[in-house]
């Protein structure tokens, strides 16, 4: 199969593919894609996909590089403290292999690869939540080259974005929908410790759920399909176009690849033409009914059905019988041997998928059955009556098995380098300038005395012989000779020259690269923060977070030596009278600003953060990058909130170089990482979370079917309630989260700052829980998340 032409024009965006696998890799290199963004085995928010080894993804960035595509590497999940070394050595590969750019959402990423290998860009995941101009400046600033924007923005906001930023802004624009604010997930680490933000999503969002007796979907989401509004994400100068689907199979790839290039191809006046042509050739991605989600709509009615199954695939039945390991279903669908199906079951367990080996008519064995037909098949795992069966691939699809591509990479030679070349004449020798992989480099070769040569261009005959790299993977793309006298060198002696240039140049650059990623390799891992367990010694300090300024009375009580109040219109209407009760008082609150802050509400919470400074209170707490923005130049004493996630030392660090003076860490830590945090040589203070409600999603998107204040009812009887603020669909488990009981544990451990999030809750409670707090007891009824099962 030949590679489709990379010619694109200046104004058209990049074509970014998903590639879980190496099937998937090769469909997206032969049906269009500009660039590939894949995962380690380590570090991956699609940990549940193949992925790839060092080694493969070292060949498959050369197979790019050689066919012009570009390969991102994502290390974008949260990494926990003793896996920084880890993260080290897996920076230092990627920067000594060239790949085009690291995604990620950690900091310790960012701050590590900025620090210490600096040849790799930089570019920040839909996980870090950046929804506004100011995120992406704040990332800027922080040496980012390219923002993958939140999904939930509209085109117009996207274009508002793109106007005022610098770094490259990518979009997700096809795949799947996460129901909440990526990177705000924490429904699948609520239920068994595997966290999302760790690439271990068992998409909880997808089960059925029963809301006043009656059964749906209703927090799983149809499928983003944006293609026809390719023209208006060009004309608002979006970058990057992504496909979501690195847990796609190759088949999936070929078609939605195949699908964008069409459009992004097409000739003047064949658009509408084209775009028909591919929303037929996306039917066969076995994706979900499709939506245009926010992109097109502030307020979209079809992100989101409740009597659609969440599994993705082509529905072909539910199973009718079962014998021994075979079950039966009638297929809507024609089927093959080798097509790979998904069993959804009926409760909230997750769905597993399996290649169909053999398949029964009425007891006899074929090879494929038409659509309407009654089959049976044997089944690896055990499943139930009536659960769905979904096809998601199809075994006459993209050809290429794994053996034939690992063939095809076997085979791989290095990708091309550019380098520019500058000759001069001197002293009887040969000098060379060249400029390669950012590195000026210098070398001479005798010449020795030359007759005169007929030629006026010498210029000319340089290049013509330096254009001839040999084997080596160096692309001449400019030689310059100013005044080089017209000389008559040796043909041999000049390819001799030649050779031993570009062998010289390859030591010396792709070598030097290397070298300095191994020497920076070990800088690295030396300059990881050291420990210095001790335990916490003087006064503790309590914070409760409270909703309204009207509750400000809480300071009364004799345990709470500090009040959180959100930034809310609410309690800025009242801001006046309470400030006047506070004169004196305001180095004891505490603002918190929200962690949505939409394009058109920036001016808002500007004036509200300037107006809050100039009536004396200074102390406010961050829970979005683009907050920072909003305190340059001011003396505001600045907190992070555990939405900013502090999982490492490298982490906690980067808030520290940001004048953070005290970091909250992350509700979904275990105690022996959180151990390890407290003890980390910092300035920076650290607080535990003690109580919580525990928002297992939060989502712009408005649950349909849903009326009253009925909770959401789980197949194993789990409630979640589920309530809109400031347009915001906030699902959260009826059992909070408490630590309380650990409170003389995690003073020993080295933490003194404790706060409660008593927002919510009645007065009977708040007592509950400070007595609870001052007992060093358990909250009857409380969940303790993953401190004592650990965070998978």
């Amino acid at each position: 199969m030949s590679l489709k032409s990379n010619v694109v024009p200046t104004n058209k965006p990049e074509l970014l593919s998903p590639a879980g696998s190496l099937e998937a890799f090769f469909a997206a290199m032969e049906n269009g894609a500009d660039a590939v963004y894949a995962g380690l085995r380590d570090f991956s928010a699609r940990a549940k996909a193949k992925n790839f080894t060092l080694p493969q993804m070292e060949r498959m960035t050369t197979y790019a590089h050689a066919h012009g595509r570009k390969v991102y590497v994502t290390l974008n999940t949260l990494v926990k403290e003793n896996e920084l070394p880890l993260l080290v050595d897996n920076l230092a590969a990627l920067e000594a292999m060239r790949v085009d750019g690291v995604i990620l959402q950690d900091m310790a990423v960012a701050r590590l690869a900025r620090e210490f290998f600096p040849g790799i860009p930089l570019h920040a995941s839909t996980q870090m939540t950046i929804h506004n101009s100011l995120g992406v400046r704040q990332l800027e600033e922080l040496g980012f080259e390219r923002v993958v924007l939140a999904r939930e923005l509209h085109i117009d906001e996207i274009k508002s974005i793109v106007a005022a930023s610098r770094a490259e802004i990518e979009c997700f624009i096809h795949g799947a929908l996460c129901f909440s604010i990526s990177g705000q997930c924490f429904f699948s680490s609520f239920l068994g410790g595997h966290s999302g933000n760790r690439g271990r999503c068992a998409q909880p969002c997808r089960r059925q759920y029963k809301h006043k007796g009656k059964e749906g979907y209703y927090l799983s989401t149809n499928d983003f399909s944006s293609i026809e509004m390719i023209p208006q994400l060009i004309e608002a100068g979006v970058h990057s176009l992504k496909i979501e689907g690195r847990m796609k199979s190759a088949e999936y790839v070929a078609s939605v690849i195949g699908a964008y290039r069409m459009v992004l191809d097409a000739a003047p006046g064949e658009h509408a033409a084209k775009v028909a042509q591919a929303k037929e050739l996306l039917k066969l991605s076995f994706g979900r009914v499709p939506t245009k989600g926010f992109l097109a709509s502030q307020n979209p009615t079809d992100i989101s059905t409740p009597s659609i199954k969440g599994a993705t695939g082509r529905y072909l039945g539910d199973i009718r019988e079962i014998r021994g390991n075979r079950i039966s279903f009638d297929t809507r669908d024609a089927l093959h041997v080798g097509d790979r199906i998904r069993v959804q079951p009926k409760s909230d367990m997750a769905g597993r998928a399996f290649t169909i080996k053999e398949l029964y008519i009425g007891g006899k064995k074929v090879m494929n059955a038409r659509e309407n037909t009654l089959v049976s098949t044997p089944s690896p795992f055990p499943f139930k009556l009536g659960d769905s069966v979904f096809k998601v691939s199809s075994e006459t699809a993209f050809t290429m098995s794994e053996n034939a591509c690992l063939r095809r990479l076997e085979g791989v030679k290095g990708g091309s380098i550019p380098c520019r070349l500058t000759l001069s004449y001197q002293d009887q020798k040969l000098k060379i300038d060249a400029k390669v992989l950012g590195s000026d480099l210098q070398t001479e070769f005798e010449l020795g005395e030359l007759e005169p040569s007929r030629t006026s261009d010498m210029e000319g005959v340089l290049r013509a012989q330096f254009s001839k790299s040999g084997d080596t993977q160096f692309t001449l793309t400019s030689l310059s000779a100013p005044d080089f006298p017209a000389l008559m060198i040796p043909p041999p002696v000049l390819k001799d020259i030649r050779r031993r240039f570009y062998a010289w140049l390859s030591e010396q650059s792709l070598g030097a690269l290397k070298d300095r990623s191994a020497q920076n390799r070990e800088k690295a891992l030396a300059a990881l923060v050291g420990k210095r367990p001790a335990p916490f010694r003087g006064k503790e300090e309590l914070a409760v977070k409270i909703e309204h300024v009207k509750e400000w009375h809480e300071l009364h009580r004799d345990l709470v030596d500090t009040v959180v109040l959100p930034v809310s219109k609410a309690n800025l209407h009242q801001f006046g009278p309470f400030a006047r009760k506070l004169k004196g008082s305001e180095h004891k609150v505490v603002w918190q600003l929200p962690f949505i802050i939409f394009e058109a509400e920036l001016p808002f919470y500007r004036d509200a953060v300037l107006g809050i400074l100039q009536a004396g209170f200074k102390r406010f707490e961050l829970t979005n990058l683009s907050h920072f923005q909003f305190f340059k130049g001011t003396d505001a004493e600045l907190n992070t909130d555990y939405r900013l996630f502090s999982l490492n030392s490298q982490a906690l660090l980067s808030w520290q170089e940001l004048g953070v003076s005290r970091a909250t860490l992350y509700i979904e830590d275990d105690r022996a990482n959180m151990a390890q945090l407290l003890s980390s040589d910092l300035k920076i203070e650290r607080g535990v979370l003690l109580y919580a409600p525990v928002p297992v999603i939060t989502s712009k998107i408005a649950i349909k079917d849903m009326k009253g204040d009925a909770p959401l009812t789980s197949d194993r009887g789990d409630l979640y309630s589920v309530k809109v603020k400031d347009h915001l669909t906030v699902v959260s488990a009826q059992t909070p989260f408490a630590l309380t009981q650990y409170r003389n544990d995690l003073r020993g451990l080295g933490c003194g700052r404790f706060l409660l999030d008593l927002s919510g809750l009645q007065q009977q409670e708040r007592d509950r829980v400070l007595e609870s707090f001052r007992k060093g007891i358990a909250v009857p009824g409380a969940s303790e998340f993953n401190f004592s099962t650990g965070l998978v």
